[in-house]
């Protein structure tokens, strides 16, 4: 009876994600406390600049404190409870959410088109998109006054105007004049924002989509409503957010143009928030409409941005 005798051969390596190579590549202790203390200060800001002020807000907004006294009491809810049944809180929160809604639209949908109609090379576009992105840079109290002087009752405007035969405008002085300048000059001072973020989005649209396009046959039209708009999905997502969050807390446009007025008519949330806490000496309430202003821009936020990611993933589905 004979044996066959097989030949050592040479062993198997250990594949690439064996036990012993996940452990070379899982961090170790030392590269997990560099991260928690590079990470230390970006969380400490978070912590004083915005979780605590939200907490002592809070805390506030149970008390009646007059924001000078270091005598207070706790109320419980009956801020919350005044708040929701104040007209005039209800009357700035109406008027809030138009300039927010409005303004959100008009900005994108300006900024959207003069970026598709200047984002290409040339000094004059270069020069346009300057002239177009300038107001945002200027302090909005400068703005609120520029315009409050042009659109007076005896302003350059209505001076010119009257030398064309027509009468005044009641541009600052009629509630609804009023409401309609204060929102056209948010506009106005916003709306360069979302065209360089635009610009910047469709400049990173690759060229060969629109090349593809074109030999299809497709017209500029086409091309921009079936490549530009879905390529920059994620940039209109950030520009409606950023603005609808931004218009929410729109102060001092108003603070400069008309006060508030005619007959408060043109207050915004935050404007009623500031006159009931300093104004008024009710910190307490303040705190509160703040607190209420906090949960309902972030609920915003957050459904604006989960309903842009779900129409961004039926585009690329």
């Amino acid at each position: 009876m004979t044996t066959e005798t097989v030949a050592p051969g040479p062993r198997p390596r250990a594949r690439s994600g064996d036990a012993g190579s996940r452990r070379r590549t899982r961090p170790n202790w030392g590269d997990r406390l560099a991260g928690l203390v590079m990470a230390g200060p970006a969380v400490l800001v978070f912590l004083v600049m915005f979780i605590v002020p939200m907490i002592l807000a809070f805390v506030l907004s149970l008390t009646d404190w007059n924001g000078y006294s270091l005598r207070f009491d706790f109320i419980g809810l009956e801020n919350y409870q005044y708040a929701f049944r104040n007209p005039r809180t209800i009357d700035a929160a109406v008027f809030t959410a138009t300039v927010a809604v409005v303004g959100t639209i008009l900005c994108n949908g300006f900024g959207l088109l003069l970026a598709a109609l200047i984002s290409g090379p040339g000094r004059a576009n270069t020069v346009l998109r300057t002239i177009f992105f300038y107001p945002y840079i200027i302090s909005a109290l400068i703005i609120g006054f520029l315009w409050s002087a042009l659109l007076a009752p005896h302003g350059a405007v209505n001076e010119l105007l009257g030398i064309a035969g027509i009468g005044p405008v009641p541009f600052l002085t009629d509630p609804t004049f009023a409401k309609t300048t204060v929102i056209l000059t948010i506009v106005w001072a916003h709306f360069g924002f979302n065209m360089i973020l635009y610009i910047a989005g469709i400049k990173s649209v690759p060229t060969e989509f629109y090349e593809a396009a074109t030999v299809d046959g497709a017209t500029r039209w086409q091309q921009f409503r079936s490549v530009t708009v879905p390529m920059i999905a994620p940039v209109v997502t950030v520009n409606l957010v950023l603005t609808l969050v931004g218009l929410l807390k729109v102060y001092d446009v108003v603070l400069a143009l008309t006060d508030g007025g005619p007959a408060a008519s043109t207050q915004t949330i935050v404007y009623q928030i500031l006159k009931d806490s300093f104004a008024q000496s009710r910190l307490g309430l303040g705190a509160a409409q703040s607190v209420v202003l906090l949960i309902i821009t972030a609920a915003i936020g957050l459904a604006v941005t989960f309903a842009r990611r779900g129409a961004e993933k039926k585009v690329t589905d």
